[in-house]
């Protein structure tokens, strides 16, 4: 993704849900998504109905490093 983005939470709604719908993964993800989001911290893990989210633009760190085995 490009740009920060917001959503809002449906019914039933985690934070790995919805990083999963808009990222495709959440593997170091979830982390950033509730450090730009403090107020989440603070709630449910199935979050309320309509609880702001923000998305923000990923940072490259986040990108598990991956081993190689042969070079």
């Amino acid at each position: 993704m490009s740009a920060t983005q917001a959503v809002y939470s449906a019914q039933g709604d985690t934070v790995d849900a919805i990083c999963y719908r808009h990222y495709g993964s959440t593997a170091g993800i979830t982390e950033q998504v509730i450090s730009a989001n403090a107020h989440i911290a603070k709630l449910p893990p199935v979050l309320p109905t309509n609880t702001l989210v923000v998305l923000p633009e990923l940072s490259r760190l986040a990108s598990p490093n991956l081993i190689k085995l042969w070079d």
